[in-house]
């Protein structure tokens, strides 16, 4: 584990459980969610400056309820309960726990009793944000309350001795204005972190654990030119240099020059030993006639995995491949509310490699969020246009094209695509937008172009904002955004005469059409 200060997140089957983490990470300082049975004895040996228990959707009264180890309060290390975490502590500590009167889902407003280390002393009241049945009635020996609500005796809770507190609202959400200082304060004040958690830090320990597993052996990549891909393949060139061999497959289904772009960026201006295997063709050819885009999905796996492994063969000798598996992935494994498990599934970007290649994995950042990895890409030079570039779909513009794909359908999306990018790309709102594209739709529409009738494809224009891409909502660009994309498309974008806009939101839509 690092030299540095670090939270422990026991993970109860919250929603929030990720947003925990993150906002703790946002201090400077680095967080780890574990499963909600980790033992106090694994704890203790790992060192954790505080440990925080996440909400869930259980009762403590509910028939196999997770618990925590009772251990954890034994420790003498920091202990911050929220919501059902909070309820846990009260019930395994000695204290009464009962449905409440009233629930509270919501805005709320707390009074504040008691405040201190962990409260704000400037606010006598505080808006926070509820989402609870059960509620405590009775407090452990050794706690005070510290807050509470008209319909909620025990908003918060205190035993400053022992260090164990716990909040019955979540402080980690928006909707808490000051829940990041309240967190703030429990690392800072109460478990006493130094928050030297910095990117620059995770570069030096990352290239030094590199080059601890990996030795003299050669690792290769599969380069995308996407955030994940792009951070990975720089980080290891700065470990291992001329021993990183990145393969980058050209499928004819990227955006408007993208596959020049990585060209230029990690083959010219990065001197990475980077193999383009040009396959347009051969995707193309596979995906002649097919409509469904299950299908269309796993034509391009099956034909990435073939020329990925292909060009890998003709490296010789290479022992790792490196993956750009994120932290999310790994949480997804955890199973909050199931049995123990040893093993933290894999989620290679590379899957279903022929057996012949024997690789070993390499999974740099893997202990880092989205937002984590981007600001890594930053620390290790690599430009805007890649590290703030916007989520694309793996099967590329095959799934922006609403059934057959062909040569023909690709250019031209690909051009209106461009449109949408560079008007996009000119709005003072752009940071706001999470996605912007185009889509090529299956039908044709009458218009009139000059004095001629004509018959062409339907574009439609899909801008969404969103935090994480779980849930979305229509991105509202000013009519005369929409006015430009629409006229340039039309007008620069031979076999194009209707331009239409996506107004849905995730759910019940999805951000992508297909």
């Amino acid at each position: 584990m690092r030299a540095h200060d670090w939270i422990a997140v026991l993970d109860f089957g919250s929603q929030y459980g990720q947003l925990i983490a993150r906002r703790v990470r946002e201090l400077n300082v680095y967080s780890e969610i574990l499963r909600f049975d980790t033992p106090a004895a694994q704890l203790a040996a790992r060192k954790p400056a505080g440990i925080i228990l996440s909400g869930g959707p259980s009762s403590v009264f509910q028939p196999g309820a997770p618990l925590g180890d009772p251990a954890l309060y034994e420790l003498g290390i920091p202990v911050l309960g929220i919501c059902y975490g909070m309820q846990m502590t009260a019930m395994l500590l000695g204290g009464t726990v009962q449905p409440g009167r009233a629930r509270e889902y919501g805005h709320a407003l707390i009074r504040v009793s008691e405040p201190g280390a962990l409260l704000p002393p400037d606010a006598p009241q505080l808006k926070v944000w509820m989402s609870h049945g059960d509620q405590v009635a009775a407090m452990p020996s050794g706690f005070r309350a510290l807050a509470e609500t008209d319909t909620c005796p025990v908003a918060a809770m205190g035993d400053p001795a022992r260090r164990i507190y716990g909040l019955q609202f979540h402080p980690e959400v928006v909707h808490t204005p000051r829940g990041a200082e309240i967190l703030r304060r429990f690392a800072f004040d109460i478990c006493g972190c130094a928050g030297d958690w910095r990117m620059a830090q995770f570069v030096q320990e990352s290239v030094a654990s590199i080059r601890d597993r990996v030795g003299e052996n050669h690792v290769v990549c599969g380069l995308s030119g996407g955030v994940d891909s792009s951070v990975v393949a720089a980080l290891l060139q700065r470990a291992i240099g001329p021993r990183l061999h990145c393969i980058f497959v050209d499928n004819g289904l990227l955006r408007h020059g993208e596959a020049e772009e990585v060209e230029r960026t990690f083959g010219t201006a990065f001197g990475m030993d980077l193999h383009v295997a040009r396959a347009r063709d051969r995707f193309l050819g596979a995906l002649a006639g097919v409509a469904d885009p299950e299908e269309k999905r796993k034509i391009i796996g099956r034909i990435f995995i073939d020329v990925f492994a292909a060009e890998a063969r003709k490296l010789g000798d290479v022992a790792f491949l490196a993956q750009g598996t994120l932290y999310p992935d790994v949480i997804e494994s955890l199973s909050p509310v199931g049995g123990p498990s040893a093993t933290i599934k894999s989620h290679h970007n590379v899957g279903g490699l022929p057996p012949d290649l024997h690789f070993k994995l390499v999974e740099p950042v893997r202990e880092l969020f989205k937002d984590e990895v981007r600001a890594l890409g930053r620390e290790l030079g690599l430009p805007s246009r890649i590290v703030d570039r916007q989520p694309f779909p793996g099967p590329g513009l095959a799934v922006r094209i609403l059934g057959e794909v062909t040569a023909g359908q690709v250019e031209l999306l690909q051009q209106a695509d461009l449109r949408v990018q560079e008007e996009i790309e000119r709005y003072e709102g752009r940071d706001r937008i999470w996605q912007s594209f185009a889509v090529l739709l299956p039908v044709r529409t009458v218009g009139v172009m000059g004095d001629s009738r004509t018959y062409e494809n339907v574009v439609a224009l899909r801008v969404v904002e969103s935090k994480d891409g779980m849930t979305a909502d229509w991105f509202r660009l000013p009519d005369a955004v929409l006015a430009r994309i629409s006229n340039r498309i039309i007008n620069e974008v031979r076999g194009v005469n209707r331009v239409v806009y996506d107004i849905s939101s995730k759910p019940p839509a999805t951000i992508e059409w297909e």
